[in-house]
């Protein structure tokens, strides 16, 4: 018998565990099985009691028996240990094989306490699984195991942050930059409405003696959002625009694929990532080179919804994008689109916060004391990487273009926790339009929401405002404490700089509320996690790429509206370039016999292309979150 689950409300799988159901979802008891299959039905997830096992391996053999009997498990792809916590003695994560023609995820996360295992495995159409991110987080992030207490904070007053407790925090960084191969970080602490520390670790490049400190120029990436949208809230103090205002009435040619939702999408819904767009990243990624802002318009005009209005969390760059620029049109509506809105930022946000190196200008960004990008090759070293990747974002800028230091951020941090003030004392945006942004909207995670361009979350017991940024290189986040009036900023130049944010927060609520201390070994275990998915990717790859392949591609191919792949020699290797992405070519033999084209140049962001054929011509594949590009030959 199948019975709706209800929304995040705490159940049991068995004896094991308990966790928050996934709103929506179908509940399936089967044996030692709970069963919660998405609306769409195409995507399971399947909560298993294992009562006991010799190791994770044949726990998760053992609840795939359980879940599918009559299917044997599949073939494990990388099999990866996980910290400890949550009161789990043992935490391990499994992915199994899939062919990209399955469009599908196939995954296990295997938990044990003491002699008894949960297992949570998912699996079903990537698609879905990209769509229903925040059930599926909301689901794993509250899984403990049965009578578990979690650590609070709550009620307890944080400890300031004296010299003592900021070393701890500045030796965590150093010792978890080594441990993961990030060159520089910048950071800054503000305790009590002033700044306490700011400086950085490491170095800007790597092979320079270059350090970084506070004034580094980092790509802080979707940072932007929160900014973008500070510039609304003034905007909103002059009376020009109002948050439920239908955007349509304030910039006329603003259309989204749907009729429906281009009526129905206010002010608010720019920035909210709930109006139902999916993430449509590789629509400008791979687009060629000069696109205008405008070209933001352009897109959203040709995007659908994939879930209903306010159902889902689910990011879109091109939405917060076009909020950012509407700020800029309505602040200065005689100028072009991309420069009313770098003079709005300038005139109403950085020069007010006093954000002197803060630019959208990557001339003046990549001049003097700026951190270079770095990656790791094919072969998991790590290495400086160019920056011209990083340009994809410049038509879109509003959503993730912006370049700052560990000192400006902090003066940003600072007007969260003095809700609107600049470091002059002086009113930069009224409290109302400020905290506006802060309001929950769609749940992201187990007690996490999104407002509008910041989460909003409960952490440990402790509310916490907060938003990171991703680009190629680069990875920074900003944490806000209200309550506590403490704020920390991150800033790193490495790809891998992703592992150290989550533990740098743990590390800094360990550091103020006497924490149980788990930070260390998350950066451990993150440490041979990656090494390991390097290596894999490595025994998987065909570097330079297969010769019988690589001598049957055509130069060109085109996907009409997104842009064009070539294939070129260059220093006697095979070279694919697709818009803002370019390396040499590998190939990667699939387990159903395909063949994947892989661009191997250092750098977690690349291109994975599946070659086929259609009507007689050559054809690439190139698959977004929820989307495809067939890109086909031109003869």
């Amino acid at each position: 018998m199948s019975v709706p689950a209800q929304a995040q409300a705490s159940t049991a799988a068995s004896a094991g565990a308990t966790y928050s159901e996934p709103k929506d979802w179908t509940a399936k008891p089967q044996g030692a099985a709970t069963i919660y299959v998405s609306p769409e039905k195409d995507l399971n997830v399947a909560v298993v009691n294992v009562a006991s096992a010799p190791d994770a391996k044949a726990a998760a053999a053992k609840a795939w028996s359980a879940y599918k009997p009559d299917i044997s498990e599949r073939k494990i792809h990388l099999l990866t240990p996980a910290a400890p916590g949550d009161g789990w003695d043992e935490r391990v994560q499994i992915s199994y094989e899939t062919s990209p023609t399955e469009k599908m995820v196939v995954s296990a996360l295997v938990m044990r306490k003491d002699d008894a295992w949960t297992v949570m495995i998912t699996d079903g159409a990537d698609a879905t699984a990209n769509k229903r991110y925040a059930a599926l987080s909301i689901l794993q992030e509250s899984i403990r195991p049965a009578g578990y207490q979690a650590e609070t904070f709550a009620g307890k007053t944080a400890h300031s942050l004296t010299p003592e407790r900021i070393e701890l925090l500045r030796q965590f960084v150093a010792d978890s930059a080594r441990t993961l191969d990030v060159p520089g970080v910048g950071i800054a602490l503000i305790d009590g409405g002033k700044v306490v520390w700011e400086g950085g670790v490491g170095v800007r490049a790597l092979g320079s003696p270059e350090p970084v400190d506070e004034h580094t120029k980092f790509m802080v990436a979707s940072n932007t959002k929160g900014m973008a949208t500070l510039l609304l809230s003034t905007l909103a103090d002059d009376g020009m625009l109002d948050w439920d205002t239908p955007v349509t009435s304030l910039y006329p040619s603003f259309r989204l694929g749907s009729d429906e939702t281009t009526k129905s999408t206010l002010v608010r819904h720019l920035v909210c990532a709930c109006t139902g767009l999916p993430r449509r990243d590789y629509a400008f990624i791979l687009a060629d080179a000069g696109a205008p802002a405008t070209d933001t318009f352009r897109q959203l005009a040709e995007s659908y919804p994939t879930s209903d209005f306010g159902e889902l969390f689910q990011y879109n760059n091109l939405m917060a994008s076009a909020a950012g620029y509407l700020g800029g049109a309505l602040a200065y509506p005689e100028m072009e689109l991309g420069a009313a809105f770098d003079r709005a930022m300038d005139e109403r946000i950085f020069e007010p916060l006093a954000m002197v190196d803060t630019t959208f200008d990557f001339e003046k960004a990549m001049s003097g004391n700026w951190a270079r990008p770095h990656g790791l090759n094919v072969d998991g070293q790590v290495e400086v990487i160019p920056n011209d990747f990083n340009f994809t974002v410049d038509p879109h800028r509003p959503a993730g273009g912006v370049w700052s230091t560990a000192a400006d951020m902090a003066h940003y941090v600072q007007l969260e926790l003095s809700k609107g003030l600049g470091p002059d004392g002086k009113r930069v945006v009224s409290e109302e339009n400020l905290l506006e942004r802060r309001k929950r909207g769609v749940p992201v995670g187990e007690n996490s929401w999104y407002g509008m361009g910041l989460f909003e979350k409960i952490a440990w017991g402790v509310p916490v405002v907060t938003h990171g940024g991703t680009l190629l290189g680069y990875r920074s986040n900003f944490f806000a404490l209200p309550e506590a009036d403490i704020g920390a900023v991150i800033l790193t130049n490495a790809d891998s700089g992703s592992a150290m944010i989550d533990p740098f927060f743990r590390r800094l609520m360990e550091v103020l509320y006497d924490g149980k201390p788990e930070a260390a070994a998350e950066i451990a275990v993150i440490g041979t996690r990656i090494k390991a998915q390097s290596a894999k990717r490595r025994a998987e790859l065909t570097v330079p790429g297969d010769a019988t392949v690589l001598a049957n591609l055509a130069e060109k191919y085109v996907s009409p509206g997104i842009g064009t792949i070539t294939i070129s020699e260059k220093n006697g290797t095979k070279w694919i370039k697709a818009g803002f992405v370019e390396g040499p070519i590998a190939t990667d033999a699939n387990a159903d016999g395909s063949i994947s084209l892989v661009s191997a140049a250092p750098g977690a962001i690349g291109l994975t292309a599946l070659v086929g054929e259609a009507d007689g011509k050559r054809t690439l594949m190139v698959r977004d979150a929820q989307d495809e590009y067939i890109y086909t030959e031109v003869r």
